[in-house]
């Protein structure tokens, strides 16, 4: 009996290190670190991977947190934010996960370059291969720095503007992680750091050279070796151009008022003299592409297929994704009557900004501006970007008064609520009937000349006034006159001719970037930066036959006193101890 026992346990013993053996999986069928020194595509999604995090990727909408905009869909968390739900705990405007996501991956990416047999067949290629990737690994984190900075830099609690941790080596304990926020001028400093670094490794822009052009820094590499590296099929990844156009940008940050507290000039001068670095480069003013505003509707759309051809890009491109086949952006913001949500509801604050076609602001008595026929004779650019009462859309005339149809205010659930539909970014030319649906090639703007512009008007004003221009060919005011002009507004500009101090230039200038950049990503944080009242209460119109009646459409519960900057999230200051920005308890 006893031997039987034991020969029970025996078997038990046996069948249990059998079923774990069976269940445990064998080494080769996971991957591990180790991976990434013997894969070049394994190690290279160490950096696609920080490429899926960039914020631009997509539009998010978010000027239906500002007075630009509202939206009917009830469950929007911008509109959730901006009626009075902000908080450290809930905040829509979060990129500090993303963004440090997006570092420590490139972090870890820097740790294995050089070890990575990208071309093992070849040491040159192999060594082009380290240094293009190594060159981008650097412009992606300097990118990441600048969006945490701007989403999430302030005045902490102790009294100091802060910035943001640094992390630029892949962090291994808990001490590494826990680093404290650094000063606000030091975050910058190291991103522009990084950003100068990567420009030690890429080409200004990429495409296919020709013998004899091979860019500077890359002496003694064969043409067929440099277009494989560095040719067409590596365009809209991150470049030199694109590293200059990010410090450009973060430096105009840097010198706005939230964050240049003592107003130093020099900052100004910073930011405008980098952006003019790229600006100079394409012919100053000369280089404004005329379609630049509407870039995104079909001609120019087909333009910017850089597949094939002379693989030139729109004049108006900086940086952008690749063109996708889609419309969803139609789906969502058509009107009601022609099978869309409508979603995003341009409000009348943002209409009220847009000048008659002579220039002059609709409060100005020059203008001619007719409250009874408040569409007649104004910006064209206002018909490009809202759909307002009597607009044409797909052949459709939009009627937007009360108790005309689908589209009036009230009318439906996904009626609008401002009496204004979205236009710009949409395209036309796409049917979003379900019986006779089409889509059409669209594309994401990381970063376009406008505004680049306009950044150079912002901080050359601010630095030299409107006339002034540094060392550089063009002044504040001679960019404002040419997007003007570009625009529509009739000429000569006598509007603009009456502008002529600092102060008066600098609003006009912030009202040209409101309407140039509107639904695109920057009235929410640029209020901010300018330390601008948060609280005006989106409008919108009520249209009864010939009476125009402005009501208020939703509030802005925002408080002044410290949501100039976002918080940093509640969980990181529970884990690492992080000083949270003042006012965010």
């Amino acid at each position: 009996m006893k031997l039987n026992k034991i020969l029970f346990f025996l078997l038990i013993l046996l069948m249990v290190i059998s079923s774990c053996t069976l269940l445990e999986p064998e080494d080769d069928n996971h991957s591990t670190l180790q991976r990434v020194y013997d894969d070049p595509e394994y190690a290279e999604g160490l950096l696609m991977r920080a490429y899926a995090y960039i914020p631009t990727n997509s539009y998010n909408w978010d000027e239906v947190a500002t007075d630009d905009a509202v939206t009917n869909d009830k469950f929007s968390s911008y509109m959730r934010m901006a009626t009075g739900e902000w908080t450290a705990l809930y905040n829509p405007q979060d990129l500090w996960t993303n963004c440090n996501r997006a570092i420590l991956s490139v972090d870890q990416f820097l740790s294995v370059v050089d070890s990575v047999p990208w071309k093992w067949t070849d040491q040159t290629l192999n060594d082009l291969y380290a240094k293009r990737l190594t060159g981008e690994s650097y412009a992606i984190r300097g990118l990441m720095k600048y969006f945490l900075l701007r989403n999430h830099a302030g005045i902490g609690e102790n009294g100091e503007l802060l910035g943001i941790p640094e992390y630029n080596e892949f962090p291994t304990t808990q001490e590494d992680f826990s680093a404290p926020r650094s000063s606000f001028a030091q975050s910058v400093q190291s991103a522009y750091a990084d950003l100068d670094k990567s420009l030690d490794y890429l080409p200004m822009d990429y495409g296919d050279a020709s013998e004899g052009d091979i860019p500077a820094g890359f002496g003694g590499v064969t043409l067929e070796n440099y277009n494989t590296v560095f040719g067409s099929n590596t365009q809209q990844r991150m470049s030199g151009r694109h590293a200059k156009a990010i410090k450009a940008r973060l430096a105009l940050l840097a010198a706005s008022p939230a964050f240049n507290i003592e107003n130093n000039n020099t900052l100004w001068e910073n930011a405008a003299n980098y952006t003019a670095e790229l600006l100079d480069d394409i012919g100053g003013i000369s280089g404004l592409d005329p379609t630049g505003h509407i870039f995104y509707l079909k001609e120019q759309v087909d333009q910017a297929d850089i597949t094939g051809g002379d693989r030139t890009d729109l004049p108006e491109m900086l940086w952008r994704r690749p063109l996708s086949n889609s419309n969803g952006r139609e789906s969502d913001n058509f009107p009601p009557s022609i099978y869309g949500d409508g979603e995003i509801n341009p409000t009348q604050n943002l209409v009220d900004a847009f000048p008659m076609a002579n220039g002059y602001p609709i409060s100005d008595q020059s203008s001619g501006y007719d409250p009874n026929n408040p569409y007649e004779g104004r910006d064209p650019r206002l018909s490009y970007y809202i759909v307002y009462d009597g607009s044409t859309m797909r052949g459709n005339n939009i009627e937007i008064g009360v108790g005309e149809g689908d589209d009036a205010i009230g009318s439906l659930q996904n009626s609008t609520r401002t009496g204004y539909y979205l236009k710009k970014l949409l395209r036309e030319d796409v049917n979003v009937d379900p019986s006779s649906s089409n889509s059409k090639e669209h594309f994401e703007v990381h970063i376009r000349y406008t505004e680049l512009f306009l950044n150079y008007a912002e901080a050359a004003n601010e630095a030299w006034g409107p006339n002034g221009s540094g060392t550089h060919g063009y002044s504040a005011k001679d960019v404002i006159a040419a997007i003007r002009n570009r625009a529509g507004i009739e000429q000569a500009d006598t509007y603009l001719e009456t502008v002529t101090d600092k102060e008066a230039m600098r609003e006009l200038i912030r009202n040209e970037r409101r309407l140039e950049l509107c639904f695109e990503g920057f009235r929410f944080w640029d209020l901010r930066r300018w330390k601008k009242n948060l609280t005006e209460p989106a409008k919108g119109i009520r249209i009864e036959g010939n009476s125009y009646t402005t009501f208020d459409v939703e509030e802005r519960v925002y408080d002044n006193d410290y949501m100039h900057y976002g918080p940093i999230p509640g969980r990181e200051i529970t884990k690492f101890g992080f000083v949270q920005n003042k006012g965010w308890n």
